[in-house]
């Protein structure tokens, strides 16, 4: 029964430190405009405005955010989508990152560093 109780204290810990992480993590994002973003990551954008059809299979799929670089969320929250990148035989590293309230994220080094884009 200890053990119990130890492993929900630890649940509690936890969480009340990644809501704590969430907030400073959102402070150290960078930012891009729009317009400073590849043609393609644009027109992804626009996709997603739109509704689709997306090119990819795996677009739209739940992003885990598994490195913890963009603040931190219920499993969910973010979705991920494809930004083409020319002369790539498979995905490529870039993406946009949406997250439910609508805040767009770009990553051109798979996932390694994020940028949020201002519309």
């Amino acid at each position: 029964m200890r053990s119990i109780a130890w492993i929900v204290l630890l649940c509690v810990f936890a969480h009340m430190t990644a809501s704590f992480l969430s907030a400073g993590e959102q402070e150290r994002i960078a930012t891009v405009n729009l317009t400073d973003l590849p043609k393609e990551a644009r027109q992804t954008i626009a996709l997603i405005k739109k509704g689709g059809p997306y090119p990819y299979k795996k677009d739209g799929s739940i992003f885990g955010n598994f490195e913890r670089r963009l603040p931190l969320h219920e499993r969910g929250y973010y979705k991920e989508f494809t930004v083409p990148s020319p002369g790539s035989r498979d995905r490529g590293a870039r993406r946009i990152i949406l997250g439910k309230a609508g805040e767009l994220f770009y990553t051109d080094d798979h996932y390694e560093s994020f940028r949020r884009v201002r519309e």
